[in-house]
């Protein structure tokens, strides 16, 4: 069963409701981040703790790297500058960072939600993509009362109901 809503307000009142009778939820679709959905459906992602351990570990193959080039591998004295400036790493260890950090999350994002070029995503409803909330609920659990479900979602401004 599926229940449309127009606006992020019933489709908390629905879920929180559908929530309290029990009732599994699949999915929830909307149009940015709703955290009272996100914290209710219990999934956590680690994806922060990534970044950071990218980051910390970036950091220091980068400051690792340029140690190395500027005063192990390839010492050079001009100006009377010290072998190991390390003031002058710092600007370029912050971007390349925030480069690695960028790009490891992101491929880390997309294969844990096995997001890929040419994928065909399945869309359960055309508004889930522009401006509609969207919620699935599980119907072929033995406890759903589909009319109890539907009256739920009614009552709280559900705009369109699908039954599946």
């Amino acid at each position: 069963m599926i229940g449309v809503f127009d606006n992020e307000f019933d489709l908390v009142k629905a879920f929180t409701k559908v929530k309290a009778k029990g009732a599994k939820i699949d999915e929830v679709y909307t149009p940015y981040p709703i955290h009272e959905i996100l914290e209710g459906m219990g999934k956590r992602t680690y994806i922060s703790h990534a970044a950071f351990f990218y980051g910390l570990f970036g950091a220091l193959a980068v400051l690792g790297g340029m140690y190395y080039a500027a005063v192990i591998s390839w010492p050079l004295n001009f100006g009377g500058k010290p072998f190991n400036t390390f003031p002058s790493f710092i600007v370029v260890t912050i971007v390349a960072t925030i480069l690695i950090v960028t790009l490891a999350t992101l491929f880390t994002f997309s294969a844990r939600a096995k997001i890929f070029p040419g994928k065909e995503a399945p869309i359960v409803h055309r508004g889930a993509t522009d401006d509609k909330f969207v919620m699935v609920l599980k119907s072929d659990e033995p406890d759903f009362n589909p009319l109890e479900m539907e009256k739920i979602l009614k009552d709280n401004g559900a705009s369109e109901i699908i039954k599946s």
